[in-house]
């Protein structure tokens, strides 16, 4: 694969066969963001646990202290007596079976973020197999079917990012952009981290953290030593 010139020089910069601190890797990976737009700085966490097996699975959600960078769309499903509260804490579209109807028939897709109150779960189970295959079903465990949408909004317009397995048992998140520099990206990078490890599955076996790569959107990836973090 042919790489373009600002990425290999970004690649010169990086020794492959290190694992770098977290600190390092992170500025290694902000400097080389050398494209016209504010890149993404991006983890990729390899686990060693099997997705197959429900009880290793590993999900869940966090706020970044620093946030993603990113305007966050919310879209709220819930009754009429939560609009108010929903539209005040940000939400960007709030509704019941008329947004439910609307991305059903119209495959209607401006946002990010989907949140729902439980009573709305019948009717949004529903677009399982369009929101699915997208990463916007809400879920329990995401903290985005909850009663208190409010909260969930608030939640998302400040920086809460789901964690969750790949079939290839990789988690992909953002955790900030490069011109965020280092000191942010680290709280935010700890923080995801942390959620991480904390919710390694009992059923796994062996060392947890395979490998975590950081990466700007069109730069190269660089391996961060996971020791620190336990396996």
């Amino acid at each position: 694969m042919k790489h373009g010139k600002k990425y290999v020089d970004s690649f010169k910069a990086i020794d492959k066969a290190k694992q770098y601190d977290a600190p390092e890797a992170l500025e290694l990976a902000a400097k080389g963001a050398k494209a016209k737009f504010d890149e993404t700085i991006e983890l990729h966490i390899r686990l060693g646990v099997d997705s197959r097996h429900a009880d290793q699975q590993v999900r869940g959600a966090v706020v970044l202290p620093n946030g993603t960078g990113k305007t966050v769309r919310v879209c709220v499903l819930c009754k009429e007596d939560k609009y108010e509260a929903a539209k005040a804490a940000g939400a960007d579209y709030v509704g019941g079976m008329d947004l439910v109807e609307k991305i059903t028939k119209e495959n209607w897709m401006d946002f990010d973020v989907v949140v729902a109150s439980p009573d709305m779960m019948g009717v949004v189970g529903r677009l399982g197999k369009i929101l699915g295959p997208r990463g916007l079903m809400p879920n329990p465990k995401a903290g985005t079917v909850t009663p208190d949408v409010a909260k969930a909004v608030t939640e998302a317009k400040a920086g809460k990012i789901e964690y969750r397995l790949d079939k290839t048992n990789i988690i992909h998140c953002p955790i900030g952009k490069a011109s965020f520099g280092v000191e942010k990206l680290e709280q935010n990078f700890n923080t995801l981290i942390n959620a991480v490890v904390k919710a390694k599955p009992a059923a796994a076996k062996g060392q947890y953290l395979k490998s975590v790569v950081v990466a700007s959107t069109m730069g190269p990836g660089i391996k961060i030593s996971t020791a620190k973090y336990g396996n």
